[in-house]
């Protein structure tokens, strides 16, 4: 297993020339986003209506002339939100209600309210929404890129599809490419999934997973798309890797690092790239705070979430930022609600990571769509983006 030091990325020096392929190394994208950008952009010009701005430039003007202050945490342009906040909504049936429904409905809602950015999980709606059900192809996301571009909206990620083998084989490699494809298509230039890149607690697990990682994160890099892994709470527990071994031979103790600490130092850091929920990391700051070391004493490490991101600020360029009350009954140590309504010290985190102009806050609520309160989730969103738009420094 390599180790490797947090660099930053080097870029490709491909040979080819041509005016086109100057700006295109420039602008350090890949050949295929390079194509589809332009490819959108000429759509987008030959498709705009000739009589008005699309209908998110008002509140784009608004924020622009509110955000000329240094004090503004994060910056209008970076304001996202991830579309399973709202998933209900784009699941929901538009011949049976009022209510915003399919992507395009959503994205418009969305723009209304100020939102920037979405970070998509999975391309799928109501089948009679325009588009039909199953848009994860490249002609669905033409569709999509074009409503993106209606709205102002720009994708930055997507909870997608990360091959299940190991090694990879043929068909998984190609369904990867196939989303990077879509991720291009889209405008991203970040594409990543939901899941911890293991679920185990064994260093040698974490070995193998870092391998697999670099891997796949080489062809997203050969693609121009920064690959990206989410956390929940267990990834940020302690790795065992000492100690005593269980009657399987796998070590029962800890050095004290964290499992996805550890992945940070194993993976190349111009080919991975993370993303924190920060809900999440507060949760395992509150139940993994003591560990077994090598020696059998008990040793406390009380995790810092901000702490961690400030020492490898460009291996996270996205966070998921919902928001939790305090429980006790729960096992968590917090109940999830609306961001900007819990106690979690967002104006902390976000002074203390910085780097404003580079980190890309995606809203989630998981708990947002409600069967009894059909317009619940897409009223959650708009609570949470006031909220996230009304961060400000603290005056000293």
């Amino acid at each position: 297993m390599t180790l490797f030091r947090d660099t930053s990325p080097s870029e490709g020096t491909p040979a080819a020339d041509g005016p086109d392929e100057a700006l295109r190394r420039r602008l350090g994208i890949g050949r295929r986003r390079f194509l589809s950008t332009c490819t959108a952009a000429a759509t987008a010009a030959i498709a705009a209506p000739v009589f008005g701005a699309p209908p998110a430039l008002a509140a784009q003007e608004h924020d622009a002339g509110r955000d000329r202050g240094g004090d503004i945490l994060v910056p209008a342009h970076r304001r996202g939100i991830i579309l399973y906040t709202v998933r209900d909504a784009t699941a929901r049936d538009p011949l049976v209600t009022d209510l915003p429904s399919g992507f395009r409905e959503v994205f418009r809602e969305l723009a209304r309210y100020g939102y920037r950015q979405v970070e998509f999980a999975g391309y799928r709606q109501h089948a009679n929404a325009p588009g039909g059900a199953d848009l994860e192809s490249v002609q669905g996301a033409r569709l999509l890129r074009r409503w993106l571009d209606e709205y102002g909206l720009r994708a930055q990620g997507n909870h997608g599809f990360i091959p299940p083998s190991w090694p990879l084989t043929t068909a998984d490699v190609d369904t990867f490419k196939k989303h990077l494809e879509i991720a291009n298509i889209l405008g991203m230039d970040h594409m990543g999934t939901g899941g911890d890149p293991t679920g185990s607690s064994y260093r040698a697990d974490w070995d193998v997973a870092a391998d697999k990682w670099n891997a796949l994160g080489e062809i997203a890099r050969r693609e121009g798309i920064k690959l990206y892994t989410h956390n929940h709470d267990a990834a940020y527990g302690f790795l065992l890797d000492g100690g005593p071994l269980d009657a399987q031979g796998r070590p029962t103790r800890s050095s004290g690092i964290r499992k996805l600490e550890y992945f940070l130092k194993v993976t190349d850091p111009r080919l991975v790239w993370l993303e924190m929920d920060i809900f999440w990391a507060h949760v395992a700051q509150y139940k993994f705070h003591t560990y077994t070391a090598h020696d059998g004493s008990t040793r406390e490490n009380v995790f810092d979430p901000a702490g961690l991101v400030a020492r490898h600020n460009k291996r996270y360029p996205l966070f998921h930022a919902k928001d939790g009350v305090v429980s006790t009954t729960n096992g968590m140590g917090y109940e999830m609600v609306p961001f900007g309504t819990g106690v979690i010290d967002y104006t902390t985190f976000f002074s203390r990571v910085g780097h404003r102009g580079y980190h890309n806050p995606m809203v989630e609520d998981d708990n947002a769509p409600s069967s009894t309160e059909p317009g619940r989730s897409l009223r959650y969103a708009k609570i949470s983006y006031d909220n996230l738009a009304a961060l400000r420094k603290r005056r000293r």
